[in-house]
């Protein structure tokens, strides 16, 4: 399931990330790999703020959508 759909709180682990080779290369570069383990801590407006790696990062919904998670 895309990261835009899981519940705040609740540890994540990285599936795969989604959309453009450019798209891709700027979330590895945040800490999103696969395998990795991410949690969303709030969401606002169309952004949200996830933990991954020991980081708060806030990133849109747009780009959280190509996240794929399982839990």
């Amino acid at each position: 399931m895309p990261l835009t759909m899981v519940e705040l709180g609740i540890p994540n682990r990285i599936r795969k990330i989604g959309g453009k080779e450019e798209t891709r290369k700027f979330l590895e570069n945040l800490g999103f790999v696969a395998g990795g383990m991410v949690t969303v801590i709030s969401e606002f407006g169309g952004n949200m703020i996830v933990n991954v790696k020991d980081s708060r990062i806030a990133i849109g919904k747009d780009m959280a959508s190509k996240i794929m998670v399982v839990r």
